[in-house]
């Protein structure tokens, strides 16, 4: 009675075990049937825009399910440095290509030289050599390009034509025989070029086609009292002194869209996104006076800025096989046809632009041509304080404050001064 009793008791127990077994292994396969949630932040426009593209990503990845976070470019910045000290970093991130360096500085940064060299859709090749740079900091690449930025020229053909210009110029001397000729021709209060004087792109533009750096021992001083600069600033403020642009802020024109239409200046230096602006708001009888061209260089074509956001991951990501997926995936050319088509962002590899999309548009034919002659500015965290001192100090000398000398070497006394706290660092790093 008693075996039989034990061996029910024995039944009863290896039956109540079998079921915890299998309910156990049931939340086990639901756990590991839960998608990776991966938190993706993306800045501006770009952040409503994506959001069409992660349906087939997800589809394609079922195991993958991207949490988008839009963040307004004015304070992308600051919640970003303010997840980092709280620890609060999402997995992958749009990053401004002059954030980069800041946010390598503080090893948030994930590596991603493997992943890119074992990577069938992320090619180095296929990418501008200049906007790939721009994530490539002490030797490590910390991002890859999502859409690139540059500058060049927006131009009136109407009215070069009637100044007796018959083709964008290529070099300063030819731009400066245009600026010239423009101005004799026009109303005395109209100009040849806008060059508004909070823009620091311009300047910077032609400080970048300059032989000499911008820092120089590493990043550590200013250069710019260097004649590469001087020159670059001779050429921008004698636009001004030969009353070929306005000493105006871009806040001083009222519409520059209408202004342009209506002729105020004939070349205005911008970026991509302005291809769309002018073919929505210029007027119809307008749209077949206005092409991009290069920017001119001092004896040629010349550079131009490599801007624009790239894609990163940061260090505290517990999902770094998953974000790169997604980058990948917003990398092939196709989607980024796609995203082009959305926003107007350029693609910062060559293959998409031979799709017709792009091959075939005359304004964009420029921008290709210019994504050839771009360079990084200097992969520093201190960059974004540095090109407002420069901006200032051009300004000084466009109004009348200030020579080319003068300003150029308060200039680098100034940037040196930014700089104080990287020379104690790298000091304190070569000891170390």
């Amino acid at each position: 009675m008693i075996g039989r009793t034990a061996a029910s008791a024995l039944s009863r127990f290896r039956r109540s075990l079998l079921s915890a077994v299998l309910a156990l292994c049931a939340v086990c396969a639901a756990a590991a049937a839960e998608p990776v949630k991966l938190k993706f932040w993306v800045m501006g426009r770009e952040g409503e825009v994506v959001q069409k593209l992660l349906p087939e990503f997800e589809r394609r990845h079922p195991d993958i399910r991207v949490e988008l976070q839009q963040v307004p470019w004015t304070v992308a910045h600051e919640k970003l440095l303010t997840a980092f000290a709280g620890g609060a970093l999402p997995d992958l991130c749009q990053l401004g290509n002059t954030w980069i360096a800041e946010f390598s500085a503080l090893n948030a940064l994930t590596d991603l030289d493997a992943l890119a060299r074992s990577s069938p859709v992320v090619v180095a090749a296929d990418y501008y050599p200049g906007i790939w740079n721009t994530n490539v900091v002490a030797a490590r690449l910390e991002g890859i390009p999502w859409y690139v930025d540059t500058r060049l020229l927006f131009y009136r053909r109407d009215l070069l034509e009637r100044a007796g210009i018959k083709s964008p110029p290529r070099s300063w001397a030819e731009w400066e025989q245009a600026l010239a000729a423009v101005k004799r021709n026009a109303a005395p209060d109209r100009f040849a070029i806008l060059l508004p004087l909070n823009e620091a792109e311009p300047l910077l533009a032609l400080a970048l086609q300059q032989n000499e750096p911008l820092l120089r021992d590493n990043g550590r001083h200013g250069a710019f009292s260097e004649p590469g600069f001087r020159r670059a600033l001779q050429f921008y403020a004698s636009m001004f002194r030969n009353g070929w642009a306005p000493a105006a802020g871009g806040a001083q024109i009222a519409n520059v869209w209408d202004e342009f239409a209506r002729g105020l200046f004939a070349f205005y230096v911008s970026g991509p996104w302005n291809i769309e602006e002018f073919k929505r708001r210029l007027p119809p009888g307008r749209q077949r006076d206005w092409m991009t061209a290069p920017l001119p260089g001092p004896d040629g074509p010349g550079a131009s800025i490599a801007g624009g956001a790239s894609l990163v991951i940061f260090r505290s990501s517990r999902n770094a096989q998953a974000a790169w997926r997604l980058i990948e995936y917003l990398s092939e050319p196709a989607v980024q046809l796609r995203f082009h088509a959305l926003t107007g962002n350029l693609p910062p590899r060559r293959s998409p632009w031979r799709d017709p999309q792009l091959a075939n548009d005359p304004y964009a034919a420029a921008f290709r041509e210019q994504l050839e002659r771009v360079r990084p500015v200097p992969r520093i965290p201190e960059w974004e304080r540095i090109a407002t001192a420069m901006q200032e100090a051009a300004e000084q000398v466009v109004r009348g404050g200030a020579s080319v000398d003068d300003a150029t070497r308060a200039l680098d006394r100034r940037v040196d001064a930014i700089l104080e706290k990287r020379r104690w660092m790298l000091a304190r790093k070569r000891v170390e």
